[in-house]
């Protein structure tokens, strides 16, 4: 008969570890009745790995010109590494499988020139089954939340690795942003957001506890064994084999619908939706704003940009087109001012860029190939006499990281960071409708202020101190700004998400 395999906890396989003697002990046998609690085996000696948000680290060092300091027991890797918080104790409870372990430590985030002040403490790790949280007590700028839930962890499928002195390790398990955690931080973050993945090691400490309600007559005649062992054998993970591809290509090129008899490569129309980062714009609109002209129109994932001239290739898989319109960040209290436009799209079969000029203070840098393309599944098929390129994969490019560097701090992106995706309709005939919700040509760039509107702006929630890109001084604050407020504008955790895009701080000569 076979025998079905159930995915290992880390409660699960912590009480395996115990009752199989991976720590030297040994469950005493309970009442056939049920009569007392459960036993709980003590835990010591443990460790959380967990850096919050790489990318919050680098800003704070960067462009936000501040310092990271662990103490209390906690340490920091060196190259602005990854925190340990140490000497965790907590208990197991055999009767739920939870567990339950509180570290010592804290990690404080501060910077003069942002004007912020976080820190992190009291952190505590729960599991129970397949789910967990990390909980911390969280400060931010003297106003202290105590034991919220920061980050929810997912131990499915994480299996434990054997330490040192009989410890086990249940490395890299992934961790997402609490609903809790976003308001703590001003909701510069959403909940769901993908933080840094955690690391856990415990030890069993000793025999389990349990208060009997009445004094056992007689010794227990054996201990209980598991009914279950683990396996050295990992679970397939269920990935798929491979990208399936389609396997029929059109067998004629599409023709335009309209009876003019021109040719199916011709372009008369089109539309580009892109958002550019959606942490960037969550960052600039904390206390800042973004301007949209020459047609471009805001939609609820970015921004879409009228087109401008292109052509299409079903059959070959090529397309190229430039659209008109610009989107312009400014956050003036950080010294951000920047400039999206003349945004091009080349694609050729399976691959493609996209390509912009991005103009600051300093000047403008044209045609900058900023986003590499993932075409492996698109179509170029047309259907309705429109060819779409829907939600296309990009990610940066080195040239594209780079525009985000400053003369105080490197770039927090890199080449290959995701961006927002990118999507491309083109009609291949005269009067063909472009999808809804796409945008749709205005006529081309229109210039002038026609197309122009504010898409950012200060939140209530920043009490009027910073916002609608008028460039409130920071600084002018005072320390009776609320503490959301200050941390709101410095961007502490939406510039966690926006890697060092700050690093705009692109100022004027």
């Amino acid at each position: 008969m076979a025998v079905t395999r159930r995915p290992i906890t880390l409660a699960a396989a912590a009480a395996t570890a115990i009752t199989l003697g991976a720590t030297a002990l040994t469950l005493p046998a309970l009442a056939a009745d049920g009569g007392g609690a459960a036993p709980k085996v003590e835990l010591k000696d443990g460790t959380l790995d967990w850096g919050l948000k790489e990318s919050f680290r680098k800003y704070v060092t960067g462009i936000a010109v501040g310092k990271i300091e662990a103490s209390d027991g906690a340490k920091q890797a060196v190259g602005n590494g990854v925190f340990t918080f140490t000497d965790g104790k907590g208990t197991y409870d055999t009767g739920t499988h939870a567990t339950d372990t509180a570290f010592k430590g804290s990690v404080r985030f501060s910077s003069t020139a942002h004007r912020f002040d976080i820190k992190v403490a009291d952190v505590k790790v729960r599991t129970e089954g397949t789910g967990g949280a990390i909980q911390a007590d969280v400060s931010l700028n003297g106003a202290v939340q105590n034991d919220i839930d920061l980050a929810e962890l997912d131990l499915t499928g994480i299996r434990p690795g054997q330490g040192e002195g009989g410890a086990m390790t249940f490395k890299d398990i992934p961790a997402t942003l609490t609903a809790d955690g976003a308001k703590a931080f001003n909701n510069m973050y959403k909940e769901g957001d993908k933080l840094d993945p955690a690391t856990l090691t415990v030890k069993a400490g000793g025999a389990p506890t349990q208060k009997p309600t009445e004094k056992p007559t007689e010794k227990p005649t054996q201990t209980p064994k598991p009914t279950d062992k683990p396996t050295a054998t990992p679970e397939p993970t269920e990935k798929p084999s491979g990208t399936p591809k389609p396997t029929d290509k059109p067998t004629t090129t599409p023709k335009p619908s309209s009876g003019t008899g021109q040719p199916a490569g011709e372009v008369h129309d089109g539309s580009l939706a892109w958002g550019v980062k959606e942490s960037f714009r969550r960052y600039i609109e904390s206390g800042g704003g973004a301007t949209l002209s020459g047609g471009a129109e805001k939609n609820d994932n970015g921004y879409d940009f009228p087109y401008a001239e292109g052509d299409v290739d079903s059959d070959a898989k090529k397309l190229n087109a430039s659209f008109g319109g610009a989107v312009r960040f400014e956050y003036k209290a950080h010294g951000i001012d920047m400039k999206f436009s003349d945004i091009k799209v080349a694609a050729d079969g399976a691959k493609g860029t996209l390509s912009v000029d991005v103009t600051t203070p300093k000047g403008t840098n044209n045609d900058v190939k900023f986003a590499t393309l993932d075409l492996s599944k698109a179509s170029y098929a047309a259907k309705d006499d429109v060819v779409v390129l829907d939600k296309v994969p990009a990610a940066f490019t080195a040239a594209g990281a780079k525009q985000f560097e400053s003369e105080d701090a490197p770039s927090g992106y890199k080449e290959g960071d995701a961006i927002d995706p990118v999507t491309v309709a083109l009609s291949v005939a005269e009067g063909a409708e472009l999808p809804s919700g796409s945008g749709g040509s205005t006529g081309g760039s229109t210039g002038g202020s026609a197309g122009s509107g504010s898409t950012g702006g200060g939140s209530s929630d920043l009490g009027g101190t910073v916002g609608g890109g008028t460039g409130g001084s920071l600084a002018s604050t005072g320390s009776s700004v609320p503490t959301g407020a200050l941390l709101g504008a410095a961007g502490a955790i939406a510039a966690a998400g926006a890697g060092a895009v700050f690093v705009a701080r692109r100022r004027a000569s």
